[in-house]
């Protein structure tokens, strides 16, 4: 194992281990935690690719992750990287979610000319079912962008896809789904005793601000709550942005916390730490960001494609978990580009899932 490890400044290192350190308090501190070690957890099957989900059982560590690309596949491992069961799709996956001993999966029927919806497993993969289609909102009203000049950009959105792609639930059992065409945050409440008829899926947000003309064409995305759920994170993949919802007034303002992170996608929020971790996936990277917004930690990289056609490190990742002191993230190396050549995803012929160790 070639480990590389940098600490800039020991009060950092500290403080993110701790709660609540001086560097999540007030933003001042000066140092980054760099850790670029990647562990492989597991490799997928063989014609099996571009992993995107993720979610693990807290009650025994397994690993649930989810395929992007045909075969559409719900995969289950065990915390040692194990493959115990599989389930086939028929339409793309995106995200995963554990709650309640089920496993919340997004499906974007919608790419196949089908309904886009939410669905549920139980833990073994069996008694699949349909939980909520995704409702039609359209995409939201422009947004105007100003200029050091005094003048103004405006930006009109014209996608009403329904991209249903990540999932978080909140302590009272509702559930929250990004949509990343039609820039919205749904809310399901109470979802464990509802099904796909009696399921109301109400739209939270429906912002300019959470859609995107930018690159990759995905704008909401991850989403993470805070500790006392005050704020609710969601990533915008092609502005590189993680917004915030402000979950405390009723008019669900959105506003931004943080700025160019190279593919701000999957999120997942560390309570012990009050870290806020975001995949970085056009930078390689998972970052760690701050209460001010700031990145404190960068851990894993890319090293290349080794010899069996499996990426060394990270390559497009997509999606994070936190288990124990590891995160676990999907690396779903997915060539976007229509030119030839220009990208390692397109020498990918085995696609893994990592693990990076959290800093302590």
């Amino acid at each position: 194992m070639n480990k590389k490890l940098a600490v800039i400044a020991a009060p950092l290192l500290f403080s993110l281990g701790m709660a609540a350190g001086p560097v999540l308090a007030d933003g001042k501190g000066k140092g980054l935690f760099i850790d670029r070690d990647v562990d492989t957890f597991a490799v997928l099957p063989n014609g099996v690719s571009q992993p995107e989900g993720i979610t693990a059982n807290p009650a025994n560590g397994d690993i649930y992750v989810s395929t992007f690309a045909a075969p559409f596949k719900l995969l289950r491992y065990n915390r040692h990287g194990r493959l115990l069961a599989q389930r086939d799709f028929g339409q793309p996956l995106l995200g995963l979610e554990f709650n309640g001993g089920k496993v919340y999966i997004t499906n974007v029927g919608n790419f196949v000319g089908v309904d886009s919806k939410v669905q549920r497993v139980a833990a073994d993969l069996s008694n699949l079912e349909d939980v909520a289609i995704i409702p039609t909102v359209g995409a939201p009203g422009p947004r105007t962008v100003p200029n050091p000049d005094g003048s103004s950009d405006t930006i009109t959105f014209g996608s009403g896809a329904h991209v249903p792609n990540a999932l978080v639930f909140d302590s009272h059992g509702s559930l929250y789904i990004s949509d990343s065409f039609q820039g919205a945050i749904f809310k399901i409440a109470n979802v464990a005793g509802c099904n796909v008829a009696t399921c109301n899926v109400e739209t939270l947000t429906h912002d300019p601000q959470l859609a995107t003309a930018g690159f990759p064409p995905f704008g909401a995305n991850g989403l993470a709550f805070n500790t006392d759920e005050s704020v609710l994170f969601v990533a915008n993949t092609g502005d590189d942005r993680v917004l915030k919802v402000n979950m405390v007034s009723g008019l669900r303002e959105v506003t931004v916390l943080a700025e160019s992170l190279n593919g701000a996608d999957g999120l997942v929020f560390d309570k012990r730490s009050g870290l806020l971790w975001v995949c970085a996936n056009q930078a390689d990277e998972v970052v760690a960001l701050n209460a001010n917004g700031r990145v404190v930690a960068k851990l894993g990289e890319f090293r290349g494609i080794n010899r069996d056609g499996a990426p060394d490190g990270l390559l497009f990742p997509a999606s994070p978990v936190i288990v124990g002191n590891e995160i676990f993230v999907t690396n779903l190396a997915v060539a976007l580009t229509s030119a030839a050549g220009d990208e390692p995803e397109e020498d990918v012929k085995l696609w893994t899932i990592s693990t990076l160790r959290l800093p302590h």
